[in-house]
């Protein structure tokens, strides 16, 4: 085992969980940041309109990216349990093809992006008010999102052997690169919109060469080497296998999100600007729900890989409720606190009466999202990933666009679109918890 791996078939399990999801928690924690420093320059330096166009595209860029990014979960999986099994050989197999997708699956989403993305714009019915900013933001993420890729390419191999602290550092340096050229582009040289899009991608950018510095010259197992990079035989099925389910659950899922970010479109720049202060801040309750998903997924790759059943399944409890009680928390803290979050982003009366609505309803089962999102982690890591694949296809996408398309037919209240969350959440966190206590998914009796 090298310097920059951890081996989480033995020790503590809890200690393990947590050394591995802290480091993942606070690289999450400066992600974030520097997303909400753009909605935050935006809101205070450029307008509601601006902040609208940025709310609008959350859901769209996902839609574009989950797929490839679902890929890397994959590609985690096969490497995480060649790792727990001590094949080196496969490890490095995996690795290499692993950087050939990433390399592959940037340059298609860089043409889909800039060519395509303007045309979903349109399709969401994005207000004229907001449009030409939106697009052009969308236009200049799409150029530079290599550097995205490319860094989920880096940081999915490292935490796939158990490193998530290099990421972290990495993401730091990006966070403070992000929020510092966020200001100078925007509150300095007055480039409206399209400075935060640079600020993005040069702060990703850095990130991305920082991660593939670390694997080109590591002497560690993951190390990797120009001349090898390459789909092996034998690796890219697998990877594939697992990693397309959870690409396509990521991408429907944002496909539903998409309608019905256009569902609240429908209701002007306020409610858009409102909702996507709120989401801003939402994606702090998620933070700990991400770590956890993550911190499942390599824990039960590589304990599956070691045959240690037991250590699974008590890692899945003690991960489940950790997730469950961190999100609930942060959930608590946004429900009482809403007005004054939602004022940080915009003063403008209608759009924080929007997003404050959204909060009172949608705060309070993030214990729901986290129950989902980690059980999700531990399927994907057993390599069931068609499982949560198709619970958030059936639930999370079609029967949300249902649910909202039909309560909006009936009453045409926003509120029938801050409830499809919810709703939606609930229903698949009870759907994973009859799985996992219903259905042999470690495969003990094979």
């Amino acid at each position: 085992m090298g310097t920059h791996s951890k081996l989480m078939t033995t020790g503590s399990i809890q200690r393990n969980l947590l050394s591995f999801a802290i480091p993942l928690f606070l690289g999450n924690l400066f992600q974030q940041l520097y997303h909400t420093a753009d909605s935050l320059v935006v809101g205070n330096f450029v307008g509601k309109e601006s902040l609208a166009a940025i709310s609008s595209i959350g859901s769209l860029t996902m839609l574009m990216i989950g797929l490839v990014q679902g890929i890397f979960v994959g590609a985690g999986v096969v490497i995480s349990k060649a790792f727990g099994e001590g094949d080196k050989a496969a490890v490095q197999k995996a690795v290499h093809t692993t950087v050939a997708l990433g390399l592959a699956g940037s340059v298609l989403l860089t043409l889909l992006g800039y060519y395509f993305a303007p045309l979903i714009l349109i399709w969401m019915q994005t207000p004229a008010s907001v449009f030409d900013d939106a697009q052009l933001y969308i236009r200049i993420y799409f150029l530079g999102v290599s550097s995205l890729i490319l860094y989920n390419t880096a940081s999915g191999i490292l935490q796939a052997v158990g490193d998530s602290r290099h990421p972290l550092y990495f993401l730091i340096i990006s966070a403070i690169i992000n929020i510092v050229l966020d200001l100078v582009f925007v509150a300095v040289f007055d480039m409206g919109i399209a400075g935060t899009a640079y600020a993005t991608i040069i702060a990703q950018g850095v990130s991305a060469m920082l991660s593939f510095r670390l694997l080109f010259n590591t002497s560690d197992i993951i190390k990797v080497r120009l001349s090898h990079i390459r789909f092996h035989k034998g690796f890219i099925g697998p990877i594939l296998r697992l990693g397309v389910p959870s690409g396509i659950q990521n991408s429907v899922t944002s496909f539903a999100n998409v309608i019905l970010q256009s569902s609240i479109n429908l209701f002007g720049p306020s409610a858009m600007a409102g909702n996507g202060a709120f989401m801003r801040i939402q994606g702090f309750a998620f933070i700990p729900i991400t770590a956890f998903a993550l911190a499942l997924t390599t824990f039960t790759g590589q304990n599956l890989g070691a045959g240690e059943y037991e250590r699974v399944r008590k890692g899945a409890r003690f991960g489940v409720v950790f997730a469950m009680i961190l999100a609930e928390t942060i959930g608590a803290l946004m429900y009482f606190g809403s007005e004054p979050l939602i004022a940080l982003f915009s003063r403008d009366p209608e759009v924080l009466a929007f997003g404050v609505q959204k909060s009172q309803i949608a705060s309070l089962f993030l214990w729901s999202l986290a129950l989902s999102h980690a059980m999700t982690g531990i399927f994907r890591g057993a390599g069931k990933s068609i499982v949560p694949m198709s619970v958030m296809l059936a639930v999370w996408c079609i029967f949300r666009i249902i649910f909202i398309q039909v309560g909006l037919a009936i009453i045409m209240d926003i509120r029938v679109v801050y409830w499809a969350y919810p709703v939606t959440w609930t229903i698949s966190a009870i759907l994973f918890v009859l799985y996992y206590f219903l259905v042999d998914w470690m495969g003990q009796t094979k």
